[in-house]
């Protein structure tokens, strides 16, 4: 028999007053105190380790801690916290008038994902700054936007995978009525919401979820330290402290999706994994709304499992985020083949993940020392996310160097292209379309020395491998932070404007072409010439066929096609509409040329 779910957890209040529920299976006593007003609220001991209480005195705005066996703290589910990691909860009313009863979600297969950080995509560093683009995100062709994490973290900058409060909205950033109001904005622009969640590890600063009960593990290690104890004694309290906030991004926020940040780090070895749970939760709510829900996930693991359906004994994700993509089209575009770049091969393993997702689908990689992948054949093109940058991937850089500092103009049209082109889910990274002039660098803002130096070596550590002179800037100073805010006036100067235009027509493109928005893996076959650089896709769908052709080389290269038919062009990068230096023809029917570090889509015609 499983054990009951418990629905609601932390301090919520409803039309009846206040419910308080606490997990701390090992207490002797629990009372929730409020700051202002002195109340205590003596909470009851329930079953498997919970505490419960209702009040009808205690009123939204109060701030209170959580007094455990004598001590106080702020609660581990705080729904609100005003002052920071070390200071008191805020009783907030979740309820909000939402104007989305409407509103849609896009199939994942039409996604078009923009990554971006609050704290540095404008120069309000909060909600509103991102508020005020949507009718340029519109524009861009974006339709869901994908928000690195919202948890409260210690201080004001962070990228939020230090949070320690995954209940609490970033106070700093406009905190809970604050991210209401840009779900119900994104709505009403048919931008859907995408949350980034962490529950593989809490922060290192502010973590006061473990003095309530054993939320880590030693059984297991991570990158972050212990593990969070989702199969080891009295992990059911965890696994519903995951599963409520599950419940909270879709009922008290309306987001649209959830990312679940390494989830190759959640450990459990359960009868069920957490994970399938969490698909079973987002199911039921789907249910009950009727409307869509995703759930997609980084993942580190080539294996098929975290996508098949819980019926094959899968866990059920809808998406993972491809880094494989990424890395053999960054070594493609000419990256240096070291780190964990050195087990990708350009242009050979960039057709592979053409056609395959996964780069490595069980052979033997250098970089990991052991066979790895899984075959992912039959699984459908909207099971994967794409990109030619992303936070990571920039900002785990030592210098947070963005594609517009690493390659040529005409060379980031190009990688823009095989994003678009491909048949998965593409993701821009804020910026990007725009080749914007700003790194994307990690920081931090912790308040604990020891714990900023430690930071600091690691950083350095990091980067060993990477054989570099440079030395990785200070993550605690605050110019690292100001460096990285998008500089939106740049758009108006002429290399920026032009890049701008390639991206909004690209999406355009990809949006409009009856066959890339099929996002159908069937209907592509690849080919590639590893010694001139070239890939070529060919698109068969219904009555249409196409031909992608792409030169990562710095020579032009002659493409023959050994066809009859005439080919009449459809798309290319290099047009001097967006800065290119070449016209390609309207039509050819055997021989191309096509310039280096370029692209082009042709449609055959009958």
């Amino acid at each position: 028999m499983n054990t009951p779910k418990r629905k609601y957890l932390g301090a919520r209040l409803s039309k009846d007053g206040l419910h308080s529920t606490v997990w701390a299976p090992q207490a002797k006593s629990v009372v929730l105190q409020t700051i202002e007003s002195n109340k205590q609220l003596p909470l009851a001991p329930s079953d498997y380790g919970y505490w419960e209480a209702h009040s009808t005195d205690i009123k939204a705005g109060e701030r209170y801690m959580i007094v455990l066996d004598g001590k106080s703290y702020p609660d581990p589910v705080s729904y609100s916290q005003p002052n920071g990691v070390h200071e008191a909860s805020e009783l907030v009313d979740l309820d909000f008038a939402w104007s989305d009863e409407q509103y849609v979600s896009p199939s994942l297969k039409d996604f078009i994902i923009y990554e971006l950080h609050v704290g540095t995509f404008s120069h309000s560093y909060d909600f509103n700054g991102v508020i005020a683009k949507f009718p340029y995100l519109k524009k861009l062709g974006v339709n869901a936007i994908e928000i690195m994490p919202l948890g409260q973290f210690p201080g004001e900058r962070n990228w939020g995978y230090d949070g320690v409060f995954p209940f609490a909205v970033q106070s700093s950033y406009g905190g809970p009525k604050g991210f209401q109001q840009l779900v119900d904005a994104a709505h009403q622009h048919g931008i859907a919401v995408i949350v980034d969640v962490v529950y593989n590890h809490f922060g290192p600063e502010g973590n006061y979820a473990q003095q309530f009960g054993p939320y880590l593990t030693d059984k297991y290690g991570t990158p972050w330290g212990s593990a969070v104890n989702f199969d080891d004694a009295h992990c059911n309290g965890v696994r519903d402290f995951v599963l409520a906030n599950v419940r909270m991004w879709f009922e008290d926020y309306h987001v649209d999706a959830l990312r679940i940040d390494a989830a190759h780090a959640l450990k459990d070895l359960g009868s069920t994994h957490i994970l399938q749970e969490i698909r079973e939760e987002t199911d039921t709510w789907i249910k009950q709304q009727n409307k869509k829900h995703y759930l997609i996930i980084e993942c580190d693991l080539n294996d098929r499992r975290y996508l098949d359906s819980t019926e094959k004994h899968g866990f059920g994700m809808d998406a993972q985020w491809v880094d494989e993509f990424h890395h053999a089209l960054r070594i493609a575009a000419g990256e240096k083949p070291q780190g964990y770049y050195a087990d990708f091969h350009g242009v050979k393993d960039l057709a592979k993940s053409f056609q395959d997702a996964y780069v490595y689908t069980g052979q033997y990689s250098k970089h990991r020392e052991k066979f790895f992948g899984s075959d992912s054949t039959d699984l459908s093109g909207k099971h994967f996310v794409v990109f030619s940058q992303n936070h990571d991937q920039t900002g785990n850089r030592m210098l947070g160097e963005r594609s517009s500092m690493l390659f040529s103009e005409d060379m980031q049209r190009l990688m823009a292209l095989a994003v678009m082109a491909s048949p998965f889910v593409p993701m821009l990274f804020m910026g990007e379309e725009w080749a914007a002039s700003t790194p994307f660098q990690y920081f931090i803002d912790h308040s604990d020395e020891e714990l900023i130096d430690a930071v600091r070596r690691g950083r350095k550590e990091e980067f060993k491998s990477f054989q570099s002179d440079e030395e990785a800037p200070d993550p605690q100073a605050v110019d690292t932070f100001a460096d990285c805010v998008l500089k939106w006036e740049e758009q108006k100067e002429t290399k920026h404007e032009n890049m701008l235009n390639y991206y909004e027509s690209l999406i355009a493109f990809r949006k409009s072409n009856s066959i890339l928005r099929q996002v159908d893996r069937s209907a592509l076959r690849v080919e590639h010439d590893e010694q001139k650089k070239l890939i070529i896709l060919y698109y068969s769908f219904e009555e249409v066929t196409m031909i992608g052709v792409m030169n990562f080389s710095k020579h032009s290269q002659n493409i023959d096609l050994y066809s009859e038919h005439s080919w009449e062009k459809i798309w290319e990068t290099c047009s001097p509409t967006w800065g290119g230096s070449t016209l390609l023809p309207d039509l050819f029917t055997k021989t191309l040329k096509l310039p280096a570090e370029s692209g082009a889509f042709y449609q055959q015609l009958q």
